[in-house]
């Protein structure tokens, strides 16, 4: 089982309005994710500030194998949520991939 996990720290002037659009976004990919041969869980969150150094917000997402994992991270739905939501207030964003 792979386990991919995103960290963002968001731009100083992201508004909360845009915030909430990307929770929003992300809430809908779940249905895609039932498309997706492979997917096994889909969850994220704001970060709940108990420790300052933290980043913003967490996405994190479980699939049986390398290849479920690329073909959820390219397709064209999850993609247009990070062009559109994501990218423009991200300031930080890192992710990693890895075996259960």
């Amino acid at each position: 089982m792979i386990r991919h996990v995103v960290v963002i720290s968001w731009k100083p002037e992201a508004t909360a309005e845009q915030k909430q659009q990307v929770s929003i976004d992300l809430a809908k990919l779940p249905g895609l994710m039932q498309e997706l041969t492979g997917s096994r869980a889909y969850v994220f969150g704001s970060d709940l500030g108990v420790t300052e150094t933290n980043a913003d917000f967490a996405i994190v997402a479980d699939f049986d194998d390398v290849d479920s994992y690329i073909a959820y991270r390219d397709h064209p739905a999850h993609v247009e949520v990070v062009k559109r939501s994501i990218a423009p207030i991200a300031d930080r964003r890192m992710a990693v991939q890895f075996e259960l």
